[in-house]
């Protein structure tokens, strides 16, 4: 699935036309089990569909992978990179819920507005859902 762009991804996400084999191949990375991979990806998936109206994305031009982080201080969590096609640069990285400590379990965004350098954004999943559609 890797450089789908989004409209078309989301497009087969609404009409139930991906496969398990699809969500899978969403995933770049992971330290969960293999067998969570699909619930997680479609719970993912379903994130990613709430924010997909954003003026801050361009569907045409993205294009999403899953990852699974398992940082020092905290506990495993998930996020999606929405990257530029192209350039394949990440644009966005967002964990509905983090999983570092320092986090306390609110979601967050990073992006290339500020160079990854701080969170654009942290709150729970709602708060982020607003942010990208405000």
């Amino acid at each position: 699935m890797e450089n789908i762009n989004l409209k078309d991804l989301l497009l087969k996400y609404r009409n139930k036309e991906l496969t398990e084999r699809d969500v899978e191949n969403l995933w770049y990375d992971w330290f969960c089990k293999e067998s969570s991979l699909m619930r997680k990806g479609w719970d993912l998936l379903a994130k990613l569909n709430k924010i997909c109206d954003s003026k801050k994305l361009n569907l045409e031009t993205s294009y999403v992978f899953f990852k699974n982080n398992c940082p020092c201080n905290g506990t495993l969590y998930d996020d999606f990179r929405i990257c530029d096609i192209e350039t394949r640069n990440v644009i966005y990285t967002v964990a509905p819920r983090s999983g570092h400590s320092v986090d306390k379990g609110k979601g967050v965004i990073w992006g290339k507005e500020n160079d990854f350098k701080e969170p654009l954004f942290k709150g729970s999943w709602r708060e982020i859902r607003n942010w990208f559609n405000n």
